[in-house]
């Protein structure tokens, strides 16, 4: 939580404005619980999403309905300024939808990011284009990704790279081969996230030993 909280801190006060990404899943989920008591200026936070799952709108499993649970129906973020991905459209229309929304920010302030077992971040699926070219779009429609449910929604590995900071939150024995592989050069799909000012990757003690020098 502090880190999310120093990244905010000097972007509100040179900027009036703090424009953060959130990750899905179950492991940010504790820390959104802990930011409910942060003292900062929520009117001046601008929050989206990595990527979503093609639920309807309050299905439980969406990464929209984890974190207001969690975090932010519980603080005073305005809600014009909790920008989340329409999924209950479909995947295309979704997609599109949101890269009007992203387009207007130049570089996000923080992009928050897990790993998954296969070594895939956000939505993006090994065998599945990461959107990590400069022409790449904004936005990605996922379709068949190989974790239910098969349609998705997720920025592209370009735009998740184009923030100031951009931060991974590794928990579970179970990544210990994700971590390994990323270590190791392999081309899994959060290799693709490349910053300008590269990574600050957390671990959970138990994987420290295969961190390395990823």
């Amino acid at each position: 939580m502090r880190a999310i909280l120093e990244a905010a801190q000097p972007a509100i006060s040179q900027r009036g404005e703090f424009h953060i990404v959130l990750a899905g899943g179950n492991t940010p989920r504790r820390i959104y619980e802990a930011l409910r008591s942060a003292d900062t200026d929520w009117s001046s936070w601008h929050v989206y999403f990595g990527d979503e799952r093609c639920l309807p709108a309050d299905h439980a499993g969406r990464n929209s309905h984890m974190a207001a649970q969690a975090w932010l129906n519980h603080v005073g973020i305005p809600s014009a300024q909790i920008h989340v991905i329409a999924a209950e459209k479909g995947a295309d229309m979704a997609a599109r939808s949101y890269a009007q929304i992203v387009d207007r920010i130049e570089q996000f302030d923080l992009v928050l990011l897990g790993l998954g077992e296969d070594g895939h971040t956000a939505s993006l699926f090994p065998h599945h284009d990461p959107g990590n070219t400069p022409a790449a779009p904004a936005v990605l429609a996922v379709h068949d990704a190989p974790k239910p449910p098969p349609e998705r929604v997720s920025l592209s590995a370009n735009r998740l790279g184009a923030a100031r900071q951009v931060m991974f939150l590794v928990t579970g024995e179970s990544k210990r081969q994700a971590v390994h592989d990323w270590r190791n050069g392999i081309d899994i799909p959060a290799a693709a996230v490349k910053p300008a000012g590269g990574l600050d990757i957390y671990l959970e003690a138990g994987l420290l030993e295969s961190a390395g020098k990823t």
